[in-house]
């Protein structure tokens, strides 16, 4: 049929516009496809490049966990890799990508045989694909994963032999410019420079005696002064503290249900404080808050008042605790689980607690890593640590405890004896022994010592009384002491604990037969120390007897589980709304015996005795060694005249112990950490307490790191284990993680961007080479940190300016860091810069916290009877009260964080609610008129003013614009009537509110 040339035209424009659009599309694929190429890299590392690929995309379901993996295929390994599956593929043939499963899967158009999954909404980009396809045909060489490998000594050029480690941060950082073709940009100006530094530093605005200072100083070393000026400063450590304190969920209060405090929270915060200030070393720091009640030395502050190291394990206790859970056993597990994610993702970047339920399915840690750390923890029992003893209450109770003994020798001395000399033989007749299925012992402390019962403090130094000698209130020696543990040989008030070991309630009633005062009888179970009413009311008994009586618990409820018994000198009281513990000076408690039984108490026989040989006797005694036998011959011997009733020597002791009382006492205490009985925890199934393995996972370190057949020894805790491994120089974590903190602290992202992660699902580092040898110069320079923060503030990097040469589109989040990163200041930062800016600043330093200030908003169970102060004493930030069920609205809002869980990296939003906050914020406005009150009333002219105002709030002049700009403030609002004061007062909350006042540029 002949068709119309018409239409013949027509049908070629509409093929030739087919043609033309698949040419562009072909067109474009392949430029795409070229660009892809130009992109990759001439060597495709499987570390950096294709781990972080694969642990994204496969790893949930092709990775280390049996439980989860599909189709027998396992591609964290070589050998998973590259075997040959049930189904005749092979995933991985190196060199060859079309032959290779992995490759076909990835790149296939069907839907039900593409990989990733369809339902698991993830896609790998063009650029993924490529580079899988590269790293495929050069060979597919797999890598040990970086994190997990001691880091590499760099090979510095040799002209770089006697550089500075500044000086060589730089040539790794410009060494990554030049291969992405990057210019770095100039050096900041010098009021720039400082504001960084103070801020950084210190978490504090530059004074304007510093800016002066600093600008006037023309020498070459003007710059690396003012770093060690504020490396030196005091706030130094108030500002790192801070840091730290999100790593470990810092807060003063528990949570959930009443809010009930952290005991003596805040002298831990003073000790990181310390801590920092005295550049104390990083291996040194971690050890006292992992294990610093185990350590054969302790660490005192300069004063010599604080035990620094004991005081550090309150490091353990900061986490939420539930009032009075029902399931105590799961309370204690997800306890332990807390400690765990903190403790692995502060100290080694790793995600530890995603083991609990089944192997990791990512990184290369196996569930029975998780329960050997379960055992550590759950072997570690929570306790009242003493904050003000001092070391001198140590040596004054050792020189009374020689004066005691030097009284005995005397005693024995004065005591003339004849061979003749006899003592009534009979024997003290003892009551029928019940059949042992009666009771059974738990202690018995009549025969002297303590048995295998955990004494601590001053109170329990010489726990048992037995053969002490006693005395009536004119001095005279009455008789000698019959076996009991005795808080108060020495003195009344002094603190201390007795602690069982654990035990299985197999009994229904627990008897403990005690005498005291203003004292207690706790039934700990399942390491729970919150056992108030309703439901563990029943755990605990005060001790307001004289006399020794029996004090029965019943424990029929919680048969099968774990518990010891804590006699503790002082006592736990609810205050008002709060669990306190306290120690009047009054405080003592005795005990002779502790048993287990089921229905009818059982009647204790007393113990047979029959007297020693009055030598034996007065030598074992005089040594410090008496039996009960030899204190009932010392007890008639008395009785016979033998030994003096009255003697000076007798009253001079007992002036000492009383003049000794006052410094002894001590009534601040911490909440920390003690040993405990060893416990080997089995692997819970699922996780699930209820559901145990019959193996029992030793203590010890986690396997990806060291040999899983170097067990820890088994004393205790084995904590100082854990802290030896985790401070190891060998360990490849420790001192990378945190050195990577102190980089992100300082540039506002980490060389490794995920900081709390160094696992497989987390960013490879952007500079390894730099990570590895900040690492290693890190453990040589002594664990320092304020040297290694040194190092990197007199780098050329930290002085950049944060403008861009090319306005950083080519590097547009500043990975390689061509510039400084503009960022905005944390929430504690704002507000500070509020009360320095305005004049209004306290910069005294330690101490309790300052009570939260309540809005009207802030209600809820727990809620404090009485606010704090709006302005919160004018002390900075670091200082103020936080209650984990009333944080403060103004910090949350600058994205403060949550204190539940390990937190290296906060959150940095920006949102409306920031601004309404600093427009709206009586706070904001209150230190704005106070700021207005004084510039009002100084006799500068109005420019100076101004000028004055930008030097205080940004640490620079302000610019001829500027001052124009305000003059034109001024004008407008003295035009609405407002008077001067009022003017400036809302000149003063204008700058407030300006970005530059929040952001380091």
């Amino acid at each position: 049929m002949h068709m119309p040339f018409s239409h013949r035209m027509a049908l070629s424009r509409r093929t030739l516009n087919l043609l033309i659009l698949l040419s562009m599309l072909l067109w474009s694929q392949a430029c795409t496809e070229g660009n892809e190429q130009a992109n990759l890299p001439r060597t495709v590392d499987f570390n950096f490049h294709i781990r972080p690929i694969l642990s994204n995309n496969c790893y949930s379901c092709h990775g280390p966990d049996p439980s989860s993996r599909k189709a027998g295929l396992r591609l964290d390994t070589y050998e998973g890799a590259t075997a040959l599956l049930e189904s005749g593929v092979t995933a991985l043939v190196p060199h060859h990508p079309q032959k290779s499963g992995l490759f076909q899967r990835i790149t296939s158009t069907e839907e039900e045989l593409r990989m990733p999954p369809v339902e698991s909404k993830k896609k790998l980009s063009d650029k993924e694909v490529a580079l899988l396809k590269k790293w495929i045909k050069q060979g597919a060489e797999w890598s040990p994963y970086w994190a997990f490998q001691p880091p590499k000594e760099y090979a510095f050029p040799k002209k770089m032999t006697a550089a500075t480690v500044s000086e060589k941060i730089d040539h790794l950082i410009d060494e990554k410019l030049q291969e992405q073709g990057l210019v770095a940009s100039a050096k900041a100006d010098k009021a720039t420079l400082i504001r960084r530094l103070a801020y950084l530093l210190t978490g504090l605005p530059p004074t304007l005696d510093e800016i002066d200072s600093f600008m006037a100083d023309t020498s070459p070393n003007a710059y690396a002064n003012l770093v060690d000026h504020y490396l030196d400063s005091p706030h130094f450590g108030e500002r790192w503290a801070r840091h730290w304190m999100d790593l470990v969920r810092y807060a003063e209060t528990r949570g959930h249900e009443f809010d009930y405090p952290v005991i003596g929270a805040w002298h831990y915060r003073d000790y990181l404080i310390r801590a920092f200030n005295e550049d104390l070393s990083y291996d040194q720091f971690l050890t006292e808050q992992l294990a610093g009640d185990l350590l054969k030395e302790a660490r005192w502050d300069s004063s010599e008042t604080r035990n620094e190291s004991a005081i550090a394990t309150c490091f353990y206790t900061l986490g939420e605790g539930t009032h009075s859970p029902v399931d105590v056993r799961q309370d204690e597990a997800d306890r332990i689980d807390n400690i765990i994610d903190v403790t692995s993702k502060a100290l080694q970047g790793l995600t530890v607690a995603c083991s609990r339920c089944h192997d990791h399915k990512f990184d290369p840690i196996p569930t029975t890593d998780y329960y050997a750390w379960y055992g550590i923890f759950e072997s570690t029992r929570f306790a009242m640590v003493p904050a003000g003893t001092g070391k001198d209450g140590w040596q004054l109770m050792d020189s009374l405890n020689l004066q005691k003994e030097a009284l005995k020798r005397f005693i024995a001395e004065q005591t003339p004896l004849s061979s003749a000399l006899k003592v009534n033989q009979l024997t003290t007749t003892a009551a029928s022994i019940p059949d042992n299925s009666a009771f059974q012992f738990i202690g018995d402390f009549r025969q002297g010592g303590t048995g295998d019962w955990d004494a601590k403090g001053l109170a329990f130094q010489s726990p048992n009384a037995l053969g002490e000698p006693k005395f009536s209130e004119q001095n005279q020696l009455l008789g000698f002491e019959s076996g009991k543990v005795s808080s108060r040989l020495i003195s009344t008030g002094l603190q201390g604990a007795l602690r069982s070991p654990s035990f299985t309630i197999d009994r229904d009633k627990i008897l403990v037969q005690a005498a005291g005062a203003e004292s207690e009888i706790r039934i700990i179970i399942d390491n729970l120390q919150l056992i108030q009413n309703p439901i563990h009311g029943g755990l605990r008994k005060k001790l307001e007897n004289d006399e020794l009586a029996d004090h029965v618990f019943d424990v029929s409820m919680w048969k099968g589980h774990k518990a010891y018994i804590e006699l503790v000198n002082g006592h736990y009281r609810k205050n008002g709304k709060n669990h306190r513990y306290g120690i009047p000076t009054g405080a003592w408690l005795e005990a002779s015996y502790a048993v287990v039984f089921d229905s009818i108490p059982p009647s204790i026989p007393a113990l047979a005795s029959t007297p020693s040989p009055p030598q034996t006797a007065l030598q074992n005694w005089s040594r410090g060694q008496p039996t009960v036998d030899d204190v009932a011959t010392l007890n008639q011997l008395l009785k016979k005249g033998k030994i003096p009733v009255n003697n000076p020597q007798y009253l001079a002791w007992l002036q000492s112990k009383s003049k000794a009382a006052g410094h002894l006492y001590d009534s601040t205490y911490v909440a920390g950490v003690v040993d405990g009985s060893p416990v080997q925890s089995p692997v819970f199934s699922r996780g699930d307490y209820r559901s145990l393995s019959q193996f029992e996972v030793p203590h010890r370190f986690l396997s990806p790191i060291t040999d899983s057949t170097q067990i820890f020894p088994n004393k205790g805790s084995d904590r100082l284990a854990l802290a030896a491994a985790i401070t190891s120089p060998e360990n490849p974590l420790t001192s990378r993680v945190m050195v990577n903190r102190i980089w992100h602290h300082l540039f506002g992202q980490g060389l490794v961007k995920t900081v709390d992660n160094f696992g497989l699902q987390g960013f490879p580092p952007s500079h390894p080479a730099l990570l590895d040898y900040l690492a290693l110069q890190f453990i040589e320079e002594g664990w320092s940190v304020k040297r290694l923060i040194r190092n990197i503030a007199q780098s050329e990097v930290f002085q950049r300016s944060a403008m861009a040469p090319n306005g950083g589109k080519q590097d547009p989040t500043n990975i390689y860091l061509s510039r400084f990163s503009v960022r905005r200041m944390e929430a504690e930062a704002i507000r500070d810069a509020l009360l320095a800016t305005s004049g209004q600043l306290d910069k005294q330093m330690y101490g309790p916290p300052v009570a939260i200030y309540l809005t009207e908003f802030m209600k809820g169970r727990g809620r404090p009877a009485k606010s704090g102060p709006l302005d919160g004493e004018n002390r900075r930030s670091i200082y103020q009260g936080i209650r984990r069920n009333f944080l403060s609205p103004f910090m949350l809002s600058f994205d403060m964080p949550v204190p539940f869980s390990c937190f290296g990296k906060r959150d940095v939003s920006n949102v409306p609610s920031q601004s309404l906050t600093l427009m709206n914020d009586p706070l904001v406005w209150q230190q704005a008129e106070l700021w207005a009150a004084e510039i009002a009333k100084t006799d500068q002219a109005f420019e100076e003013k101004i000028e004055q105002v930008f030097w205080r709030a940004f640490a620079r002049a302000p610019s001829s614009d500027e001052i124009q700009e305000a003059k034109g403030f001024f004008a407008e609002i003295e035009g609405q009537t407002a008077t001067t004061q009022e003017a400036w007062s809302s000149y003063c909350h204008t700058v407030f509110n300006m970005k530059e006042f929040i952001f380091l540029l």
